[in-house]
């Protein structure tokens, strides 16, 4: 089994042992493989692309390919203990209406991103110009999935907006978990779990 993103660990950490998980946008199965090895978790993801589909079935996990901002109005209304979203948000068309259905299906959502407002990406947008390419953000403009560039006030503000309940939050700098203080300057990844 692969070693977990630092974002995937955090969420592994956690989801409580022996609950129904949905991950939608699972990628490889990476951090399902965990829950259900590690947390005896009956975990179930979905994911587009085809080949990371193949890729987790090949390891024995329960994954559909679909596309989250359609496919997600399938499931009944909490079917799952967590519907995780990592890394995944700032790719979708309309991430406000993928959140209310996250929490439809799920009692709690994890949801994880790239927060944009971090200082090297301010930055780079200030003394070069340009979009900057990071070890998060590890590819050019032209072929980043990325259509939503949100930073963690942007994301703060939406859930006040849609009276989502923010129930627990962390920040990464790097690999290392930082405080909530300036998050929003100093951090380069952040993980809430939502509720209502």
């Amino acid at each position: 089994m692969n070693a977990l993103r630092p974002d995937l660990a955090l969420i592994a950490a956690h989801v409580s042992p022996g609950t129904r998980v949905l991950d939608v946008g699972c990628g490889d199965g990476t951090l399902l493989e965990a829950l259900r090895d590690k947390r005896q978790c009956d975990a179930r993801g979905m994911e587009i692309d085809s080949a990371n589909v193949a890729a987790c079935v090949a390891k024995g996990l329960s994954v559909i390919q679909g596309d989250a901002g359609a496919d997600l109005a399938f499931y009944p209304d909490q079917s799952f203990d967590y519907a995780i979203l990592s890394e995944t948000l700032q790719t979708m068309m309309r991430p406000d209406l993928v959140l209310e259905e996250l929490l439809r299906i799920g009692r709690h959502a994890f949801v994880s991103f790239p927060n944009f407002g971090h200082w090297r990406v301010r930055l780079s947008l200030l003394f070069g110009g340009k979009m900057p390419v990071t070890r998060l953000l590890p590819v050019a403009w032209y072929e980043t999935p990325n259509i939503h560039h949100l930073t963690v006030a942007d994301f703060q503000d939406l859930m006040r907006a849609r009276g989502i309940k923010v129930e627990q939050a962390w920040f990464l700098s790097g690999d290392s978990q930082i405080s909530a203080g300036a998050a929003n300057f100093r951090a380069e990844h952040a993980i809430f779990v939502l509720g209502r």
